[in-house]
């Protein structure tokens, strides 16, 4: 399986953890990923909230940079994930849309280059049994709130691979890792997005309502596959707490990260230390890996790195995992764009 990758802004700043855990999750199941080189912003909500050009060149100038590479792209982040399937379906069903972005790119661009997600890729592609097989540590006794968010399977016409109302491919895919999908009403409600730039309480309210949701539920975290959904979710429980009252603190994975720990990979590998709410009583509790010899004479782990990496994402440069012969490059905290 190869893919040509496209991380997006938010995955080379504030959600490095999940490129790293994306790319570490990749390599463990043998899915081959190549950095699309020379990518550029999808444009993510600020362009399409301000120039419908941008919101359609954007997307499609990154794409024909993959279909030279021939091969479908994946991503990580829901917005990208978004932008690039809209932006495939606009030049597919509307001529006009199509000629506009032939003229703004300077080339032409057919819709033909496949976009997918690495939740579709991991459940529809790989295969659940593939997964099934691959884990080392079995999830056990933990109950996980799956929370989709609004951008994974709306609108269904341009980018589902799921139920749009009641998807599950993130609840089979913990199953299979055994631990417990819990079954809760609010998995693809809104968490307020980019609103947290500018309306801070709305954010606030909704990541209050989410997570003690999810803990009536009987969850004992919350697995996400948005940049965005995780950083108000986690990073904000604090501010949820302070503003709207008792709130158990409750970790937030990214769906590549409880992936990689059933694999049997390392914490530092997963860049774990990134999540403003510690896991470490969960993992605790989780059954060791079981890791053959071999495994362990060939581990590559980075824990030296990761040692000297800050526990959260609001100050210095971290190490990335990155494709493309650009292992182990920094980049800053906060840097501009992507929808993180």
């Amino acid at each position: 399986m190869r893919y040509a990758f496209f991380p997006g802004c938010s995955l080379e700043s504030t959600a490095w953890d999940f490129a790293r855990s994306t790319q570490a999750v990749c390599q463990a199941l043998g899915i081959e990923v190549e950095e699309i080189p020379g990518w550029v912003c999808c444009g993510s909500t600020p362009a399409h909230g301000t120039s419908a050009s941008l919101a359609l060149a954007l997307p499609v100038f990154n794409l024909q940079k993959a279909r030279a590479m021939g091969r479908p792209v994946l991503t990580a982040c829901a917005s990208c994930y978004a932008r690039l399937r809209t932006a495939n379906h606009a030049v597919r069903h509307d001529p006009k849309e199509k000629q506009r972005a032939a003229r703004i790119t300077n080339q032409p661009y057919d819709g033909s280059v496949e976009v997918h997600h690495i939740l579709d890729v991991l459940v529809n592609h790989l295969g659940l049994d593939v997964v099934r097989a691959a884990v080392k540590r079995r999830l056990s006794g933990l109950k996980v709130a799956c929370y989709y968010g609004c951008l994974l399977t709306r609108p269904p016409e341009v980018v589902a691979f799921d139920d749009a109302e009641h998807p599950t491919a993130m609840d089979r895919l913990v199953a299979a890792l055994g631990a417990e999908p819990i079954d809760w009403p609010y998995k693809t409600e809104c968490c307020g997005a980019s609103l947290s730039m500018t309306h801070a309480d709305i954010v606030s309210r909704l990541s209050h309502r989410l997570v003690a949701m999810a803990r009536c539920a009987g969850a004992a975290c919350i697995a996400v596959a948005c940049p965005l959904c995780q950083v108000n979710l986690d990073m904000r429980q604090a501010d949820a707490r302070k503003n709207h009252g008792e709130l158990p603190e409750t970790p937030v994975f990214y769906i590549t990260q409880l992936v990689g720990l059933a694999l049997g990979l390392s914490p530092e590998q997963l860049g774990l230390n990134a999540l403003s709410v510690r896991p470490d009583g969960l993992l605790e509790q989780l059954p060791m890996p079981v890791v053959s010899q071999q495994g362990m004479e060939n581990c590559s782990c980075c824990c030296d790195a990761a040692a000297e990496e800050p526990r959260n994402r609001s100050r210095g440069t971290v190490p990335i995992f990155a494709a493309g012969g650009r292992e182990n490059g920094t980049v800053p905290f906060g840097r501009a764009g992507g929808s993180r």
